[in-house]
């Protein structure tokens, strides 16, 4: 599971919707009710092939020290991908991908890239990248630019409160305020309630914000004070240094350049001190509303971040069974098959993050197979797809969802197992194996959500725990792994994740700490929704909007 607290390398996700609409179906296509009848008789029999022994036979395989944790680029994930798309082909499955020199692999086309010189003069006065202001993602500084500066309040643009009313900030460097205002009774201003709201939470928000409005890059001013500032950008100084993974640009900036700046950088910027420009605050305050600032932009600005990247080949690798009367549906059934490598010499096996999803959707492949074979296969397609670059920030299913090789107005749903095969903190204070978070079920489809626990109950009786799917846990996990590039097309998912534990992202996380019985169980849940939700007559629906 992507190491991300602070959710910054989903960088190019954008909250759209709409691409997952139930279909009409004419009463011609439907299977008589003894068909979904016989199929879901059958159902046991495939989901019993899914056993523990078979699941440790393949993860001692891939979580072997052989395959050097299996980083991003790595040979041992080459060997990794070699595996699984043999495990495909050898089960039945079709490799669907078209032009591709092996049709189990779609090519991610990924860079490796590292910060080079990187400066803002505000006058005379220069701020360093990496101690004064840090870049989230891709920037158009590759050489020093001069930059036209805006102020744009809280960088809020929604319907009852627009901090972009009256400015024009085309091509503009625009500053904000990091978070979001509050009135005078200390409620949040856009939500009415004591809830804060996205823009106070996701930095996208206001860069899809200042991108809608054209802006060349918006600086998100952070923390109240320079010690605040160091604390909250911690991460990002530790990184600095070290190359980074992300997918290759295009040649043009697709989205609004952002930072995160120090209030120094933020004052200087707009020609004012760090506590008049926090004083701002009381002003929206006391208007209840959206104010203009009364900051004198300065003229005299110039911004250099330069970037140097080299291409870093990958492959996501994909196994495809064919459905029938409504093989132009697709489900779709993911894992991440990378993790973190080596790290000051010691190998990062990753057994549980995502060995155990892994060979989780190995299985169920297998299983799927092997009901076809049997004439038992589904009606619906079914895509297994295990992802590379999750850790680097959910690259390969962000690149599949951007160039699905199957379209994504036909995508049913996504089905992703991350990390089903130890207890958390939690669960190791009362060996509570029993147990899976169910994470996303409910927010794009009221029936997914039946669904997984009709499953449950009738087949596999695990405790499922919801405790991180509340929309204000400060985990999101639910943005934090792969599924979240399915759900942000407007296509349910469910996640099923079995929360962190001691050994998460350590040299630790070894295949002899793995319950597989637990591992078992969870898969078969996993086997189950998928094999319910390619045979039901109808498609299910789409009925909320909690992407």
């Amino acid at each position: 599971m992507k190491y991300n607290k602070f959710y910054v390398y989903a960088l190019a996700a954008f909250l759209t919707t709409g691409c997952a609409q139930t279909p009409t179906t004419s009463p011609a296509a439907e299977a008589p009710a003894t068909e979904v009848d016989r199929l879901r008789e059958a159902a046991p029999k495939y989901a019993a092939t899914i056993t523990a022994a078979d699941l440790s036979k393949h993860l001692h395989i891939l979580a072997s020290d052989e395959y050097e944790g299996r980083d991003t680029g790595s040979k041992g994930l080459q060997m990794a991908a070699a595996y699984i798309s043999r495990e495909f082909k050898e089960d039945g499955l079709v490799g669907p991908v078209k032009n591709s020199t092996n049709p189990y692999y779609q090519p991610v086309n990924l860079e490796r890239s590292q910060w080079g010189d990187g400066y803002i003069m505000v006058g005379k006065q220069k701020f360093m990248m990496g101690q004064d202001f840090f870049v989230l993602g891709a920037s158009p500084y590759q050489t020093e630019q001069n930059a036209e500066v805006v102020f744009a309040g809280y960088g809020i643009d929604a319907d009852n409160y627009s901090d972009y009313a009256n400015i024009d900030v085309t091509g503009k460097m625009v500053v904000v305020l990091g978070g979001e205002p509050k009135g005078a009774d200390g409620k949040f201003l856009v939500s009415g309630s004591e809830k804060a709201s996205d823009w106070g939470n996701d930095f996208r928000t206001k860069r899809n914000a200042a991108t809608k409005r054209g802006a060349k890059s918006v600086l998100i001013v952070t923390g109240t004070t320079t010690d605040e500032f160091k604390s909250l950008t911690q991460r990002y100084r530790n990184f600095l240094s070290r190359p980074s993974i992300g997918l290759k640009g295009n040649g043009s900036q697709g989205s609004t350049a952002s930072l995160y700046v120090s209030p120094q950088v933020g004052a200087a910027l707009l020609g004012t001190t760090p506590e008049k420009m926090f004083a701002y605050a009381n002003a929206v305050a006391k208007a209840g509303k959206p104010t203009p600032g009364t900051f004198t932009a300065v003229k005299d600005v110039k911004i250099k971040t330069e970037r140097k990247s080299d291409a870093l080949p990958s492959e996501n690798v994909l196994g495809y069974i064919e459905g029938t009367d409504k093989k132009d549906e697709v489900i779709v059934v993911t894992s991440h098959y990378d993790h973190v490598g080596i790290e000051d010499g010691q190998i990062f096996n990753g057994a549980n993050d995502d060995g155990s999803g892994t060979v989780a959707v190995i299985e169920l492949a297998e299983a799927f197979a092997q009901a076809k074979k049997d004439g038992m296969g589904p009606r619906r397609s079914i895509l297994f797809m295990t992802v590379t670059a999750e850790e680097k920030g959910l690259l390969g299913s962000e690149y599949y969802a951007n160039n699905p090789v199957f379209p994504l107005e036909n995508t049913v749903a996504n089905i992703n197992i991350d990390m089903i095969g130890r207890m958390d903190f939690d669960a190791e204070k009362t060996n509570d194996q029993n147990y899976i978070y169910v994470i996303g079920a409910d927010k794009l489809s009221s029936e997914l959500h039946k669904i997984n626990e009709e499953m449950n109950q009738k087949h596999v009786g695990l405790r499922l725990d919801y405790k991180f799917n509340d929309e204000n846990d400060p985990n999101r996990f639910y943005y934090r792994s792969d599924h979240y590039n399915f759900a942000k097309h407007g296509i349910p998912i469910v996640f099923y994740f079995n929360g962190v534990h001691a050994d998460y992202h350590k040299a630790t996380d070894t295949v002899d700490k793995i319950i597989f019985e637990k591992a078992e169980k969870a898969a078969r849940l996993a086997f189950h929704v998928t094999w319910e939700l390619a045979n039901r007559d109808n498609r299910i629906v789409v009925d909320s909007n909690k992407k």
